[in-house]
């Protein structure tokens, strides 16, 4: 339902300005948050070029909105442009730092990129102060980090403390399992390494 005013909104303002003197046409109808919504409704229909456009104008309108910035990253992000992802969340931060997904963000592109770990452990604990509902999503993010340093028994518990966070949700879950099997089949590797003594647990 959220995503569909943003579009909705579009065609309101694009027919009311139809009316209007040229001189006033030509302003921008949309306040920074409502580029952002019409935006991702953009992208959530598979228009990731107009979505860009939208999260551009958000941010040229007000460059400390996190959220247009966290946008572009995310964007970035999926299309594999990790080194643009980032700057982008660091915009972000910059902005908000203490904003979860924008400090979760920053530390998966870390991640992502093999950057530095120390620096992205203290932004996913960072954003995990303010998660709320982003909980699940945080804890899998330290969990992979401490899968990437081989703390299996840490990373461990921290899938187990995101899988207790999870409401009923069969994608969020799956993401879990494919961390946690991620994490059992490193330990494993590492039982069986040349020269490694089998130990008792992760």
């Amino acid at each position: 339902m959220r995503r569909l005013l943003a579009p909705a909104l579009a065609v309101l303002l694009a027919s009311g300005c139809m009316h209007l003197p040229p001189m006033l046409r030509s302003r921008d109808a949309l306040d920074p948050q409502e580029h952002v919504r019409l935006g991702s409704s953009y992208e959530a229909q598979g228009n990731r070029a107009e979505a860009i456009a939208q999260y551009e104008a958000a941010v040229a309108s007000d460059p400390n909105l996190v959220e247009g910035w966290v946008a572009l990253g995310n964007v970035a992000f999926t299309d594999g442009k990790l080194e643009t992802a980032e700057v982008y969340f660091r915009k972000a931060v910059a902005a908000g730092p203490h904003h979860p997904a924008a400090c979760n963000n920053l530390a998966m592109a870390i991640l992502a990129r093999g950057g530095n770990l120390k620096e992205a452990e203290a932004l996913a604990r960072e954003a995990l102060g303010q998660a709320g509902p982003l909980r699940p999503y945080i804890l899998d993010t330290l969990a992979n980090i401490q899968l990437r340093q081989s703390r299996y028994a840490e990373a461990l518990e921290l899938v187990g403390q995101a899988e207790a966070a999870t409401p009923d949700d069969a994608l969020v879950r799956a993401q879990l399992k494919a961390t946690r099997d991620s994490i059992l089949n490193a330990a494993k590797e590492r039982d069986h390494a040349p020269g490694q003594e089998p130990k008792k647990g992760p």
